[in-house]
């Protein structure tokens, strides 16, 4: 339960930090920096129960590296989407109180851009945690969260105005609850994410096969 929870609790405030500040027009271009540094600070609050993943792509990419059972897996990941719900719909409350602008949704005129914009994102946070976390071969250290933090924040500078820099089902989720992207982009955000993930286990795995070889 105590893993759940926090998985929950990172999750929610990671969404609830995407929801508030991406539709702040006094700190949008710092967004990235926000949302980065709120994944950061809750990698190292609850990596040490959880493994930090608040994000269904990670949780996925641990399940192929067999990482993590199925029974957690499933688990993780709908405690992740109900996480990012939840907080979509209190951001949504509290951006109203703040007297915020109308969240206007992103449009996405090219689906080929935001599937490629997801993947690429995706994929780099996929390695960078899978790399920088426990492999078999190296445990977490203390520049793991940093490492994890900085590629998210690189990725959503450099890809950002191709798909909005999500990388993560549970904040598209979230952020279509909030009205932040249509309800008819979810499919390509969530292939790109997906495939990205997939990418990037099956890429550490040849890796991994080939150093053992040698």
């Amino acid at each position: 339960m105590k893993k759940y929870l926090t998985e929950f609790i990172g999750t929610f405030f990671l969404v609830l930090t995407v929801v508030m500040v991406v539709n702040n027009p006094g700190i949008d271009p710092m967004a990235p920096l926000a949302i980065a540094g709120m994944y950061l600070a809750m990698i190292y609050a609850g990596s040490h129960i959880s493994g930090g993943h608040f994000n269904p792509a990670i949780t996925i990419a641990f399940l192929m590296r067999r990482q993590i059972n199925r029974g957690d897996a499933l688990y993780y990941i709908i405690v992740q989407l109900i996480a990012s719900v939840l907080s979509a719909a209190i951001g949504v409350y509290l951006h109203d109180c703040s007297g915020g602008l109308e969240i206007v949704a992103r449009v996405n005129e090219q689906p080929i851009c935001t599937v490629m914009g997801e993947f690429l994102g995706t994929f780099v946070l996929v390695y960078v945690f899978l790399n920088v976390t426990n492999t078999g071969k190296t445990d977490r250290n203390d520049f793991s969260g940093l490492a994890i933090g900085f590629s998210v924040l690189a990725m959503s500078y450099g890809l950002g105005d191709l798909s909005g820099g999500a990388f993560n089902p549970a904040i598209v989720l979230g952020g279509s609850v909030a009205g932040m992207f249509g309800w008819d982009d979810l499919l390509f955000y969530l292939i790109g994410s997906l495939l990205g993930a997939a990418a990037a286990a099956t890429a550490i795995q040849l890796i991994d096969r080939k150093e053992a070889e040698m």
